[in-house]
């Protein structure tokens, strides 16, 4: 049986609670068709994030790995096509540290993309009446940092990954002014995200791109 490793961001600034932890708890639950799910909790705090997700991938020697994170101001739950060598922190990760205009692997090359099938992910997740979309920029903060980082990991391997920025939660918005999905809505489709991951070595061919 294939295992896919699905990962998601401890709380960070002024939140108490991460939308991307709470799913992959539940995740933990859940049996895919020809996959097991194993789950890890990420700390934001960019030196060490991507030492404790390589540090669950040796443990558990999955075939897929799956990194989440929250992303306010999202509508939708959002797979991340390109991951950019450069951190440029708006706010201080967990530990204090605001990095500026920094790569994340002085020798590694501009720009990763996902090896995950996201377009059959969106297309999965909005055939089942889940908001869904492609997204072209995983930003500069420590999401990007740990997207970038695990696909330079994992670039000589036949391990495929991929991130996921998915919306707050509707007790993270109260004010009403951020868009905001259910927990339950996020883990269903996340679920199915996976299930689509497993379900195609080859991504589908579906138009899902933006004109600016």
């Amino acid at each position: 049986m294939k295992k896919i490793l699905i990962t998601g961001f401890q709380p960070f600034g002024k939140e108490t609670i991460n939308p991307a932890l709470e799913a992959v708890k539940k995740l933990s639950e859940y049996q895919l068709d020809g996959a097991e799910i194993v789950t890890c909790s990420v700390p934001v705090v960019y030196l060490e994030s991507i030492d404790a997700v390589i540090y669950a991938i040796k443990t558990h020697q999955p075939d897929y790995v799956l990194t989440i994170g929250q992303a306010s101001g999202r509508a939708a739950i959002t797979p991340e096509r390109v991951a950019i060598n450069v951190d440029d922190f708006r706010i201080p990760d967990n530990a204090g540290n605001k990095v500026i205009d920094k790569p994340i692997a002085v020798e590694g090359p501009d720009a990763y993309f996902s090896t995950l099938p996201i377009k059959a992910m969106v297309k999965a997740m909005q055939d089942k009446g889940i908001p869904a979309q492609v997204s072209n920029t995983a930003g500069t903060y420590v999401c990007n940092h740990l997207f970038y980082g695990i696909q330079h990991y994992l670039r000589n391997t036949n391990i495929r990954h991929g991130f996921i920025h998915i919306p707050l939660l509707p007790s993270q918005s109260t004010d009403g002014l951020q868009p905001t999905l259910s927990l339950d809505l996020i883990v269903e489709g996340l679920a199915i995200a996976a299930q689509a991951i497993v379900d195609y070595k080859v991504d589908i061919k579906h138009g899902a791109g933006f004109i600016c």
